[in-house]
């Protein structure tokens, strides 16, 4: 399949994981993760209506925020991001992997005059090999951030454990669902959205299932790297 046929594929599959959870068939937001390839791809997706763009590191989001040429588009940056880093960071970017005390008090520091959109990445899945605030330490932090001005949060980000078990990749999920849950009920951060971002091409229709408003796409949609 060519792009446009991924691309119009994962739209549909959305819209039905969406619909077999009882939940209108656009009330998922498609993220693509562009990573590692060309921006000319980028404009060719967003001139078939996408709109929502993801990097994993800050110097390709750069690049590619510098290069395309086509307008209106929302970008994210989905991976870690170091604090010696964050001047690179866009004011429009939306950032998913706030997970710890002294990124929050760069971005405090550097966009105290603009703001900018986030999302605390939580690391539901246990998995020490992934970035993320622990459970455990969520609560801490989430009240550590809503000191911060600048920082707008916008709902939480999270990557499920790469298994078989349907069961295990759903559990990360519905514990994200939870704790945004809780987090909204607290009413510490003005304007919470919910957005709760998780589900990658492997296993967005569980994520849909466990209520994911954003899925960060890329293989489905560009092929393999």
């Amino acid at each position: 399949m060519n792009l446009n046929e991924r691309f119009n594929q994962v739209l549909a599959e959305i819209g039905e994981a969406a619909m077999a959870a009882g939940r209108p068939a656009d009330s998922v937001n498609l993220i693509a993760v562009s990573k590692t390839h060309p921006v000319s791809l980028v404009d060719e997706l967003a001139q078939l209506g996408q709109v929502h763009f993801a990097e994993n590191r800050i110097a390709e989001l750069t690049e590619k925020q510098a290069a395309a040429r086509a307008t209106g588009l929302q970008w994210h940056l989905i991976g870690q991001l170091q604090t010696n880093k964050v001047k690179l960071l866009n004011a429009g970017t939306i950032l998913h992997s706030l997970d710890r005390l002294s990124l929050a008090e760069k971005l405090q520091q550097q966009f105290a005059a603009d703001n900018i959109r986030c999302l605390i990445q939580v690391n539901c899945s246990g998995e020490p090999n992934k970035s993320g605030v622990a459970p455990a330490d969520f609560d801490a932090l989430a009240e550590a951030i809503a000191k911060k001005p600048a920082i707008r949060v916008l709902g939480l980000m999270t990557m499920a454990e790469h298994s078989d078990d349907e069961r295990v990749v759903r559990r990360a999920f519905a514990d994200l669902r939870e704790l945004s849950e809780r987090l909204a009920a607290q009413k510490i951060f003005p304007g919470y959205e919910n957005w709760l971002s998780m589900g990658m091409s492997g296993d967005f229709r569980y994520a849909i299932a466990e209520g994911a408003t954003h899925v960060r796409i890329g293989t489905a949609i560009f092929g393999h790297r």
